[in-house]
């Protein structure tokens, strides 16, 4: 696909070349997989560096796959990090924009959008929709390609980014990067310059009014004359330490300055402060450190005639400390029954709440925000902006005044390890308003957090508690010789502190450097919850409340496939007459093999997935089909055992004694054996059952291959590479000999013991390895069914099928009486 593009991009430029101004470079925009794609570019050796100056990314995943569903996709995603990593000094001169679509985005989670940080490639930038000046709302994965909002900024953009002189996209970095800032992270509500003047000249015949107080409001509507509002600085300094202005008039003029003329009522020139403001969706802001401006000996305020328009400003001086508030965020086990609380009952313009203690993704909280006015006029609505200061994924949103508003606190990333900065709520209010502010624990919140972080790894946990379940019936097999149902054997087995307290010791253990030189050294990976532990992407009651979650889908989804297979057998028995599976003692026929052979071929020349979905697919149709049987059998046996009560009464009646009772002996021995038969049938239709919900979470797996396929069928018959090749051909194998296998020959095999317990040790390396890499799933399942010979296969726990359920059928047994 890279090589492909680079293909297209070469010929792009050569068709170009005879132009005015041929282009040197491009720029690619990249939704999703796309952006990567282009980001891989720069993996092939005959890649000029110099042909892509920019890069822009919409709700690409870069730091990892979604789903790690095969080995080629990890690895494509190693080889693409690291070569950014190793070139990070080679990339400086490609500007990279990163846009996520925030909690709305179901797909792709904004903490997997956002570009490594690296010291010597500073121009690469990551940003979340809702944070993007002039859009500030999330987007889903879709949507963020024909979001109106976003669509419009980038066009900005690219505007500003043309060259006057060439007609291209600039080639200087440092100026990529400054539109980007200026469109996509803070806009100061004025159009991009790239060097704006110094000094600007106040002209124009308006009139000069001081401005004396530290609190100042001013309304305007349909005036024809102009104004410059002058406030001076000498005599606030020593009282205050910032000044905060808004204006309410959302157009791109220059409206604040700072005058340093300390001898007159006028400035003439002055600096334009109006690049130090920040666009919100009400209104436009500005925060000036008095400390910053020593020089500055007046803050000028312009409002320009006005015909048919209404605006406010409000400037107010003000101390930080007495602006800003600690609230320590609630613990995560309060779960939400306790709460923090504030009470803002200044007439101040603006507060900052700072979130103590808040810096990880599995906290959420529920944050309430009820207004009181003391005056039920009319008010500009109050803006709250959640900012995350570490990254830029700030949440905006926009309240009426007097009304009670809800919150949702959370982190797409988490705090770096050098980061001591906190979360902040920004609150810029109405003047004469008290705000209370409420914070609690969500408890659903949380569980979302948990889901949207680690829902990739939920097959693990699933699979991981069939395998327990899966184990405990080859215990009970063996001790008790009769077959458990799959949700009793999940209920008893399924336990966390069977699986999870190794895996806690192993992580404890890789902290020492001795401990890691021995795993190093018999060339084991490392273990999945360590490096999501230096993500700062795990905390230990993840796994358990996953584990818990696994158990209940795997519970259910044993149900729903229990019900359907009876729902499918009641259907067969009402359409068709089951049959007699003949006898066959042999383990492997030229049939079965003929079958493993050609599906082996299909797996061979097409795709491995389809090879696995037909024997899967087979599978299914012989449990059916030996569900059908055994209810059939059941059936018939209780009608034979209510006709033999009845012949026994009869023969009492009549006093034909000494035949009757031969008759009854045959019959109660005849009933006796199918009894046997259908109870070891039974055993073979419960573990089958089991193994089925075994594999098809493997198919699941498997299906993006298969559906990769078939939407490219047209092009090649053939799937290269296929991730699913060598394992498909071993399932065939493994399903062949399952599908057709019995309890009666395991009870009785030496390797029983030893089956049962492999589950366990093959769920604690489950977990251990496959979080991050679903793929080992299919391997870790072929470690436990593969053996070397067909005795090793036995023990897996299944029947014979054509020797378990060769049951007479009813005209055999009528012709018998």
């Amino acid at each position: 696909m890279s090589k492909i593009f680079l293909m297209c991009l070469i010929t792009l430029c050569s068709l170009l070349k005879d132009r005015e101004f041929a282009p040197t470079s491009v720029a690619i925009v990249g939704h999703s997989m796309g952006g990567l794609v282009a980001r891989a570019l720069l993996t092939l050796k005959n890649f000029k560096p110099g042909l892509i100056n920019l890069l822009i990314t919409q709700a690409t995943p870069h730091v990892a796959p979604v789903m790690p569903l095969d080995k080629y996709l990890t690895d494509f995603y190693t080889a693409v990090n690291n070569h950014w990593i190793l070139k990070a000094q080679d990339l400086r001169n490609l500007t990279t924009l990163s846009v996520a679509g925030g909690f709305r985005d179901y797909q792709v989670r904004s903490g997997l959008a956002f570009l490594p940080r690296l010291s010597q490639h500073d121009s690469a930038l990551s940003v979340v929709s809702s944070a993007v000046p002039r859009a500030w709302a999330s987007t889903d994965h879709l949507s963020i390609v024909w979001c109106k909002e976003l669509i419009l900024a980038t066009i900005r953009a690219f505007f500003d980014l043309i060259d006057e002189n060439t007609k291209q996209i600039t080639e200087d970095p440092k100026k990529r990067m400054s539109v980007l800032h200026h469109h996509f992270v803070r806009h100061p509500a004025k159009t991009f310059e790239e060097n704006p003047e110094a000094f600007t000249e106040l002209t124009g015949a308006f009139m000069w009014i001081p401005v004396k107080a530290s609190k100042w409001t001013y309304s305007v509507y349909n005036d024809s004359d102009g104004k410059y509002f002058t406030f001076p600085l000498a005599s606030h300094r020593k009282s205050y330490s910032h000044v905060y202005c808004e204006n309410s008039m959302l157009d791109t003029s220059s409206w604040i300055y700072g005058c340093m003329n300390s001898n007159s009522s006028t400035c003439l020139e002055a600096t334009d402060l109006s690049w130090r403001a920040e666009l919100l969706p009400t209104t436009k802001v500005v925060i000036l450190k008095l400390q910053d401006y020593t020089s500055l000996s007046h803050i000028v305020i312009q409002v320009p005639p006005t015909v048919g328009n209404k605006y406010t400003l409000d400037c107010e001086f003000f101390k930080q400390d007495s602006r800003t508030v600690q609230l320590p965020v609630t613990h995560l086990f309060s779960f939400g029954l306790s709460s923090s609380k504030i009470l803002l009952n200044s007439t101040g313009l603006l507060y900052n709440v700072r979130l103590q203690h808040f810096n990880r993704i599995y906290q959420a909280f529920k944050i309430y925000i009820e207004s009181h006015c003391q005056s039920l006029k009319e008010r500009k609505p109050s803006v709250y902006r959640l900012h995350v200061p570490w990254s830029h994924e700030d949440s905006i949103i926009v309240a009426k005044v007097p009304s009670f508003t809800e919150i949702s606190a959370k982190l797409h990333i988490a705090q770096p390890q050098n980061d001591s900065r906190v979360p902040e709520l920004n609150i810029y209010s109405s003047s004469d308003c008290q705000y209370e502010v409420i914070l609690k624990t969500s408890v659903l919140q949380v569980l979302g957090q948990i889901i949207r972080f680690h829902a990739g790894s939920l097959p693990v946990y699933v699979v991981s508690n069939i395998f327990l379940a899966y184990g405990g019936q080859l215990s009970t097999l063996m001790s008790t010789g009769q077959c458990s149902d799959f949700p009793l054997e999940l209920v008893r087995t399924a336990k966390p502190y069977k699986v999870e307290p190794l895996i806690s010791i192993v992580v404890f253990l890789q902290g020492f450097n001795w401990f890691r030189e021995i795993w190093e050294s018999l060339s084991l990976p490392e273990v999945d919850a360590a490096v999501l532990s230096s993500q700062d992407a795990w905390f230990p009651l993840v796994s358990l409340i996953l584990f818990l979650f696994g158990t209940g889908i795997a519970y259910w989804s044993g149900v729903f496939f229990s019900t359907s297979l009876r729902l499918f057998s009641s259907l067969w028995l009402t359409l068709i007459r089951p049959t007699v599976l003949q006898k066959d003692n042999k383990l492997i026929t030229p049939r079965r093999l003929c079958g493993v052979l050609s599906l082996a071929l299909v797996s061979w020349t097409t795709c491995g997935a389809f090879a696995v979905f037909i024997i899967y697919l087979q599978y299914l149709f012989k449990v059916i089909k030996l569900h059908v049987n055994v209810r059939a059998e059941q059936n018939m046996l209780n009608g034979d055992s209510d006709c033999s009560k009845e012949t026994s009464q009869n023969s009492s009646i009549y006093t034909v004694k000494n035949q009757s009772s031969t008759d009854s002996t045959v019959k109660a021995t005849q009933s006796l054996s199918n009894s046997t038969t259908i109870a070891e049938a039974v055993n073979s239709l419960k573990m089958h059952v089991t193994i089925l919900n075994l594999f098809t979470w493997i198919v699941l797996l498997n299906l993006p291959s298969l559906i990769y396929w078939l939407k490219n069928l047209r092009y090649s018959v053939r799937l290269d590479p296929d991730p699913c090749r060598s394992t498909a051909i071993i399932l065939v194998c493994i399903l062949e000999i399952l599908m057709n296998s019995s309890t009666s020959e395991v009870k009785s095999s030496k390797l029983l013991k030893i089956a049962a317990k492999v589950p366990l040790p093959l769920s604690v390396a489950m977990l251990a390895f496959g979080r991050m890499h679903l793929y080992k799933i299919v391997y870790s399942s072929l470690q436990h069914v593969e053996g070397g010979t067909p005795g090793s296969i036995y023990s897996i726990g299944c029947e014979r099928i054509d020797k378990g359920c060769s049951f007479p059928t009813r005209r055999k047994m009528e012709t018998s009486r």
